[in-house]
């Protein structure tokens, strides 16, 4: 019989974190078996998912963008951030159904940036193992429902169009909307969820003790890691990582390094960053933040430097700026050589803590 249990939401803001967001729902849930008994049990695994996980996959999927890679090594090349979520429970089947739509951004020369929304409906069929301290969470795809239905908005090179090839890939909405979205999909994913420490994502199915591969090894395990990743910003181009919550008497730590040019940190609250989000991915005119910049600060190439910010309770992006427009840093601009492209190479990790 299915069990239909269906929730939505229309909060902006967090990719394929249909993928991660299940790994948050066990680590929500706190199950208190002993891991040798749920680990032997798949109906007592099922049974834990469907009642105390499975509620807290959109409501998680929301909260942050992801990153979007042609591969699991490679560093991110643009975000999707999911703005409506879904979900129905199949008892019978032992699956859960996540139907999800939000908008985007990403790089691809020689199209450079390149605005986007898609929506899709994908089957998974979850699964999980306690391991220590850890709860390794796995989704595989079962199936792809519907979709992904894949739409470009904007593409900054006027020159390039939505049926220009990009060898090997093809066309723009085949490498997007096929390599990079479908390609996400079909890998399945890995979440290593840890209450103390934060969650670890990666594709592909990776199995006790092995870990994902990320940039910076994290020492301190008194703070909640939302993300340790690799990015590039190429030139007149920005990332908006996050947005992060904050909660009563924490703090935002970032550990960063840039390889390449020196690039700007900015930090804004969310309610600032969404309708800058918002004019990034459609195309409007590239300008400074349309509200207060609440900290951060020019970030040059040498050792990777840890920095404190004291914000107040709530949800907040940190802005990677590499653009004349905003900020203090003002990269020059290569009149004579357009394909220039300056990229910044940046590594951090995002953390919450006292």
């Amino acid at each position: 019989m299915l069990r239909s249990r269906r929730k939505s939401s229309a909060r902006p803001a967090g990719a394929f974190l249909v993928l991660l967001v299940l790994a948050l729902s066990f680590a929500v849930a706190g199950c208190p078996c002993a891991g040798t008994v749920v680990n032997a049990n798949p109906q007592l695994r099922w049974w834990l998912f469907s009642n105390f996980g499975a509620s807290r996959i959109c409501p998680e999927m929301l909260k942050i963008g992801v990153p979007l890679k042609t591969d699991s090594s490679s560093p991110a090349m643009g975000r999707f951030f999911p703005m409506t979520c879904n979900y129905t429970v199949d008892d019978a089947r032992q699956t859960v159904a996540v139907t999800f739509a939000g908008t985007g951004y990403g790089y691809m020369m020689p199209a450079k940036r390149v605005g986007f929304s898609t929506s899709a409906t994908i089957e998974l069929r979850p699964d999980f193992a306690i391991s220590d301290d850890d709860i390794y969470v796995w989704g595989r795809l079962n199936r792809i429902i519907s979709g992904p239905d894949f739409r470009v908005g904007y593409i900054e090179n006027a020159a390039f169009n939505v049926a220009s090839n990009i060898p090997p890939f093809g066309t723009l909405t085949n490498f997007f909307g096929n390599q990079v979205i479908t390609g996400e999909l079909t890998r399945g994913f890995t979440v290593v969820a840890n209450e103390d420490r934060g969650n670890e994502f990666t594709l592909g199915i990776l199995m006790p003790p092995n870990k994902p591969a990320k940039p910076f090894k994290v020492q301190d395990d008194e703070r909640f890691t939302f993300a340790n990743e690799s990015v590039d910003i190429h030139g007149n181009a920005r990332d908006f990582l996050g947005p992060f919550e904050v909660g009563s008497g924490q703090s935002l730590y970032l550990t960063m390094s840039v390889q390449g040019p020196t690039v700007d940190v900015m930090i804004v609250s969310k309610m600032v960053g969404d309708p800058w989000r918002e004019g990034y991915q459609t195309g409007q005119p590239l300008g400074p933040a349309p509200g207060p910049v609440l900290g951060g600060a020019p970030l040059a190439p040498g050792p990777a430097q840890t920095r404190k910010f004291g914000l107040a309770p709530g949800l907040y992006y940190v802005v990677l700026d590499n653009t004349q427009y905003a900020g203090l840093v003002a990269p020059p601009t290569q009149v004579l050589n357009p394909l220039y492209d300056p990229v910044a190479r940046v590594s951090y990790v995002a953390q919450v803590g006292e």
